[in-house]
């Protein structure tokens, strides 16, 4: 699992990548978040040498994967899902076939864009409910029964203190990473632009993250966007 598209392609095609030593018949999987280009023209050269190449980004945090919950999103060859289902239900309850090679990177960029999207929008609702004097951890409770729940108040909440065993609650240590979430964000944007889809939220989220990271939030994990506000 790789953070950029330029580590994949290295990691396959460097001087001492994958493909020099790859054997015919294997089956590669790459759960890193990519774009879905750099996922098809890998595969293409997988081909090449007899073997075959699946898309298989991840989500659910450290939690689902100590848990072994974890959701992969994979993109491949339909004859040979089984065998990958069969390896990434070792750690994870959900391995969903989302179509042929970069169709799983596809759905990662769109889940990371609500993700980033719903993060941000419970931390203003949090910031907005403690300045107007309501205890954090009753207002999470109430927001957590009501239609505003999301992943991001519920099981990830960003606010200190509200919750136990989440990066809010280590000084945003650990999780997932600032900077991957701006990448991600990134790879969101190139894609809306190339497939002339508006995001407009998206890409207010794509500069929020990426200030973060230009004021020293790139190594805290992406909900410290709420002490970022």
């Amino acid at each position: 699992m790789l953070p950029t598209s330029i580590n994949a392609i290295e990691a396959y095609s460097g001087a001492n990548g994958i493909l020099k030593k790859v054997k015919k018949g294997s089956l590669l999987i790459d759960s890193g978040t990519i774009d879905p280009m750099v996922s098809k023209e890998l595969a293409k050269e997988v081909e090449k040498m007899g073997a075959v190449f699946m898309d298989a980004p991840v989500s659910g945090g450290v939690g689902a994967a100590r848990s072994g919950n974890l959701t992969f999103m994979v993109g491949g060859v339909e004859e040979e899902f089984a065998a990958a289902q069969e390896l990434l239900g070792c750690m994870g309850s959900n391995v969903v076939r989302c179509g042929d090679v970069g169709t799983g990177q596809a759905v990662k960029i769109c889940n990371n864009l609500l993700l980033a999207i719903s993060m941000i929008g419970t931390a203003e609702a949090m910031n907005l409910g403690i300045r107007l004097g309501l205890d954090p951890k009753l207002l999470a409770k109430i927001l957590n029964m009501s239609s505003g729940r999301c992943w991001s108040s519920d099981t990830y909440n960003p606010v200190p203190g509200v919750m136990d065993g989440v990066p809010s609650a280590n000084n945003y240590q650990g999780g997932f990473g600032t900077t991957l979430m701006a990448k991600d964000l990134g790879l969101a944007q190139d894609s809306a632009t190339s497939t002339k889809s508006p995001i407009l939220l998206g890409s207010q989220a794509h500069q929020i993250y990426r200030m973060m990271c230009a004021k020293g939030y790139s190594k805290k994990d992406f909900s410290s966007v709420f002490q970022f506000l």
